[in-house]
């Protein structure tokens, strides 16, 4: 059965794993939550940006040790985080770097700016996201074969889960998912017969 990353991934966001990530962070939980969840979005598009490049799925799964802390307090079978401690600020940065490049001090900025969280729980928690998300990957390994066919055929419902801002600096369209929802129903007649059609 083909995995819906998100749902995946949101499964190891419990209210205890929020609970003790709060501890650093001192936000709203709701806010929090939403801050993740967006982050996950992000790194998700961020790897299908990276989807022609040869093997660099499989070299951002290999930065991810056996003995990684953060690697090893994650339950992938019951879809749990054992231990929530600050060990991903270190080792999601270096994540990030690959997938985002230069990018990635202005996404954590949009996130925080979107979500409306502080500039540092916006850098962290993207930390964390990328390490959950590649770590997934990594446990999952026969999942990234196909990873840019999966993520193509999610991509609406990640892009949905994103503001505009991020979007835009990833470089897709504010519209594109609206675009997409209407194709199946057929275009109105405003687009169909084109301004001027209103025009009298």
């Amino acid at each position: 059965m083909t995995p819906n990353l998100q749902i995946e991934l949101r499964r190891f966001i419990s209210s205890n794993v929020v609970s003790k990530l709060n501890k650093f962070y001192f936000e709203n939980d709701a806010l929090l939550i939403k801050g993740i969840d967006v982050s996950i979005g992000t790194v998700l598009m961020g790897l299908y940006n990276r989807a022609e490049e040869s093997d660099f799925y499989k070299g951002i799964t290999s930065m991810i040790q056996d003995d990684s802390t953060f690697y090893q307090e994650v339950d992938f079978t019951s879809g749990r985080i054992l231990s929530v401690d600050d060990c991903y600020r270190l080792e999601g940065n270096s994540l990030l770097k690959e997938i985002f490049t230069n990018k990635k001090g202005r996404i954590s900025e949009m996130i925080s700016n979107e979500v409306g969280i502080k500039s540092e729980t916006a850098r962290e928690i993207l930390n964390f996201s990328a390490l959950l998300v590649v770590s997934y990957l990594k446990n999952n390994i026969q999942i990234v074969e196909s990873l840019k066919l999966l993520l193509e055929d999610q991509k609406r419902d990640i892009l949905n889960s994103i503001p505009p801002g991020i979007k835009i600096i990833l470089g897709f369209s504010c519209y594109e998912t609206v675009e997409e929802k209407n194709q199946s129903i057929g275009r109105s007649i405003f687009t169909l017969f084109g301004h001027n059609f209103f025009s009298f």
